[in-house]
């Protein structure tokens, strides 16, 4: 029987209405256990750990990816997967965060939530953690993980983690993976496409967990009209290291020479800036045209089709690794690590 540890950390799963006043409230293990008896009829032993106390996405931090992650680890043995309940406004940064935390991983860390909380009568609660469990406990026919990596699973689709965005707040499919497809599609069967799955480079490599982060980042949005002094202010924020710049189409950018000019004395200063497309699908290509050459003059480096979750939580976690090795992060943010990015050289 395989073994599966449930992370409770929170979100509109793990909530339960009052019936006196109508509220929404956390809901204690028991009770949550109780909306969801389906769990414990199966062929899977499932344990569950909550966050004490809850938290809402909306206030989760570095701090409570690190827990999380460790929370991972130290169960590691233990168990044979891992799903990860967490509300849907912050999931794909946790994701993408534990993508980066966790080198080595050879097990599945399956994050899911739901749109309407468990104890709703048209919830997807309940679907979505049972097929996030019975992915999490899935094997292939050499006994091996079907899916050895973060992930996260909504409605019917299972995303890489790093590749995944929440598009929509009203309907049940509040998440999509943009520049990669997805990696099974849950139906009567579920569906898995192996040719699609990252797996360990190292097979039997011990589980390393990396959870220094560093939040001396920013995101840097252009928009027509943006002004000198609104970049300015950002590009010169004390103790700055890494800035994603949201660009245009395949990464262009005003060809201002002030909008040069201040990008270039950032990278002279060692802020490493990374440039990522606003659009949802595609990729950064700063040879095409002219402007996006005077960003790569600049010293800014190519994003390709990364997320800005992807992007913004690896700077993170390289920068709390290496802070003051510039180049080896440079290098880190221009190669894919787990799939988060197709570098096209």
């Amino acid at each position: 029987m395989k073994r599966i540890l449930v992370i409770l950390t929170g979100g509109t799963i793990t909530m339960v209405r009052n019936h006196e006043s109508g509220a929404l409230r956390p809901a204690d293990v028991e009770t949550f256990k109780a909306f969801v008896p389906e769990l414990f009829a199966g062929s899977v032993d499932i344990e569950m750990l909550p966050f004490n106390p809850l938290i809402d996405s909306s206030d989760v931090s570095p701090q409570n990816w690190a827990r999380m992650a460790h929370t991972v680890a130290d169960n590691y043995s233990k168990y044979d997967g891992f799903v990860v309940l967490h509300g849907t406004d912050t999931m794909s940064y946790s994701a993408s965060a534990l993508s980066f935390m966790l080198e080595n991983l050879s097990k599945p860390v399956v994050f899911t939530g739901s749109q309407l909380p468990v104890g709703v009568l048209r919830s997807d609660a309940k679907e979505n953690l049972l097929t996030a469990i019975e992915i999490a406990a899935a094997t292939g026919n050499d006994g091996k993980p079907m899916v050895p990596e973060v992930t996260i699973f909504f409605e019917d689709s299972l995303f890489r983690a790093n590749r995944a965005t929440k598009k929509n707040a009203e309907h049940f499919e509040a998440f999509d993976s943009y520049n990669y497809p997805s990696l099974a599609k849950a139906g009567v069967h579920i569906q898995y496409r192996p040719h699609l799955i990252h797996y360990p480079q190292k097979q039997n490599a011990p589980l390393f967990v990396h959870t220094k982060t560093c939040t001396d980042v920013a995101i840097l949005k252009l928009f027509p009209g943006i002004n000198e002094s609104v970049v300015r202010a950002v590009l010169n924020t004390e103790g700055l290291k890494g800035v994603v710049l949201e660009t245009y189409g395949s990464g262009n950018a005003p060809s201002a020479q002030w909008l040069y000019k201040a990008l270039k004395e950032a990278t002279e200063r060692g802020v490493i800036i990374v440039n990522k497309t606003q659009c949802s699908m595609g990729s950064v290509d700063m040879g095409q045209y002219e402007v996006a050459r005077n960003l790569l003059k600049a010293g800014v480096l190519s994003g390709y089709d990364i997320t800005t979750e992807a992007l913004l939580t690896k700077m993170m976690t390289l920068f709390g690794e290496s802070p003051d090795d510039i180049e080896r992060v440079k290098h880190q943010l221009s190669v894919s690590i787990c799939g988060e990015m197709t570098v096209v050289n």
